[in-house]
């Protein structure tokens, strides 16, 4: 099979499109057919060799562990009712940069009826931890919200879902495409967090009403700017830090300003329930309720796409697909 494998931790271009073994289920695993596999934040990191998230792996090795397809194969012990089944898993690697991948069956959820699987493997990563988010957030028709990367994957889900339950939504992104693409979601404001002056813009928009609750996934400069805006008593919720740059509002201005910080990241990674998130994920995006927006790459220009998502010149989730399949 065609894989995407690293053989040096470094650059996006030392990810390698090459013909590697196809893989083989061992007991309680399936073989899936690649039609979609997501690209997360985390694994440009992962790639560079830097340990910010989870251990690195052992080289050569191949990223990939949200996988969407169909069964073609099982291994031991695992019913062969399963072969056929258009699937999709959060779980099913690393191997997921491939034609071929095996997972755990226990991690399979089957596709929801009319979901493809671009938007299946959007949902069941993206989706699960914005389920997750808007739980802790726990947004009413009274918020003023401000979400930063807002026309990135769980950014373009939280300004959806904060519109539909009347919160106020400010929606920040990079560039004049991004902030239109925020406007059309629905956002009341909209901003382009990239002119040094943003800030101000949503002060004056707001006309004299404060943030009463941030959405931060990019932190550093940004992150402080958008703590800024907060109103006393806010809360301020980080998701993920885009820039790789850090930024967390010390005790004493968050007691004297009375603003709750919260490590959404944290929490999730700590009691998120994520099998039953990522069937509440999956069922929101098939009934409409959420709509999950991606940006597909050839399965052979992973390279190409890990720089765009590096750079931040994406739009929504970025997936690979299996060149056979495009």
């Amino acid at each position: 099979m065609r894989a995407v494998v690293l053989h040096v931790f470094g650059p996006a271009e030392n990810l390698r499109y090459e013909t590697v073994p196809d893989p083989v289920p061992g007991p309680g695993e399936v073989r899936v057919s690649v039609r979609a596999a997501g690209v997360h934040q985390i694994e440009t990191a992962m790639r560079e060799g830097l340990e910010i998230g989870p251990p690195l792996p052992e080289l050569p090795a191949i990223f990939g562990g949200e996988v969407a397809g169909v069964v073609e194969s099982v291994g031991p012990d695992v019913d062969e009712t399963w072969i056929g089944a258009e699937v999709v898993t959060a779980r099913g690697g690393p191997g997921g940069y491939a034609e071929l991948a095996v997972a755990d069956v226990s991690s399979l959820h089957r596709i929801p009826a009319g979901l493809g699987y671009e938007a299946a493997v959007t949902m069941v990563v993206t989706g699960t931890t914005t389920v997750g988010l808007l739980d802790i957030a726990d947004l009413t028709s009274d918020d003023v919200v401000l979400i930063t990367s807002a026309a990135g994957g769980i950014g373009r889900l939280a300004v959806q879902s904060a519109r539909r339950v009347g919160a106020t939504v400010i929606g920040a992104a990079g560039g004049a495409a991004k902030t239109a693409d925020v406007r059309e979601l629905g956002a009341d404001i909209a901003v382009d967090y990239n002119l040094p002056d943003w800030a101000d813009t949503v002060r004056d928009a707001l006309g004299g009403r404060g943030v009463t609750v941030v959405l931060d996934g990019v932190q550093g400069d940004k992150g402080r700017a958008a703590f800024g805006l907060l109103a006393e008593g806010g809360r301020y919720v980080t998701i993920g830090a885009a820039s790789r740059e850090g930024f967390r509002p010390d005790e004493a201005e968050l007691k004297e300003r009375g603003v709750r910080f919260v490590d959404a990241l944290m929490l999730l990674l700590e009691g998120q329930d994520r099998p039953a998130d990522e069937a509440r994920a999956l069922a929101a995006a098939a009934d409409g309720s959420m709509l999950p927006a991606f940006q597909t790459f050839p399965l052979s220009q992973a390279a190409a796409a890990h720089a765009a998502l590096e750079s931040r010149a994406t739009t929504g989730k970025v997936v690979l697909v299996p060149d056979a399949h495009r």
